[in-house]
């Protein structure tokens, strides 16, 4: 690790993403998360961890063409690396990270970062934003199923810090991964066959 990487990764260490938890803890722990969730899906191994899981991890297509794994960890324990240059309190005393998924893949890239990780970093967000309408373009990412998983895992590692998996903020973070994830899938699968029969 170069010098400026390391001294964003101490950044990330000084600033708290929630209270008692810094922005480099958490990218950890949702590595961590995607490391045991994609090790049994892909792999077989057993699960180490609580785990909700969507009807969807169980296809393999779910796991088909994800980047190699040191790439997704380097993006999952540095999506957040942004977050302590935008970082505003409000009145309530509450944090906030405004534009942090650009800030971050700015940041990453400013380290001397690889733009494939930056490119995921970017798009962090997406997975957990996604409508419906925004399935197709969303499918035809060669990103969409590190990206999927990965918000899955970082639904859970974020679940404690939420009030835990029965909170409402959880439940409707994982109802719409779960059917969002059905349709790219199904999207994916569309194209795949609609390119077989070109």
């Amino acid at each position: 690790m170069n010098t400026k990487m390391i001294e964003l990764a101490r950044t990330m260490t000084r600033c708290e993403q929630a209270q008692g938890l810094s922005v480099l803890r958490h990218g950890q722990l949702v590595r961590d998360r995607y490391v045991d969730l994609v090790g049994h899906l892909r792999d077989g191994k057993p699960l180490s961890m609580d785990w909700k899981l969507p009807e969807w991890c169980s296809d393999p297509l779910a796991v088909e063409g994800l980047p190699d794994d040191a790439t997704m960890a380097r993006y999952q324990v540095f999506h957040d690396c942004g977050k302590p240059l935008v970082l505003t309190v409000d009145a309530e005393g509450r944090r906030h990270f405004p534009g942090h998924a650009v800030a971050s893949r700015d940041a990453w890239l400013a380290a001397g970062g690889s733009h494939e990780v930056a490119d995921l970093i970017a798009m962090d967000m997406d997975a957990h934003l996604l409508k419906h309408e925004g399935v197709p373009e969303f499918a035809r990412r060669p990103q969409a199923r590190a990206l999927l998983l990965t918000a899955l895992a970082e639904i859970h590692a974020n679940a404690e810090m939420f009030g835990g998996r029965s909170s409402v903020s959880f439940l409707s973070k994982y109802k719409n991964l779960d059917r969002r994830g059905k349709a790219v899938l199904a999207e994916i699968r569309r194209i795949d066959a609609e390119r077989e029969n070109a």
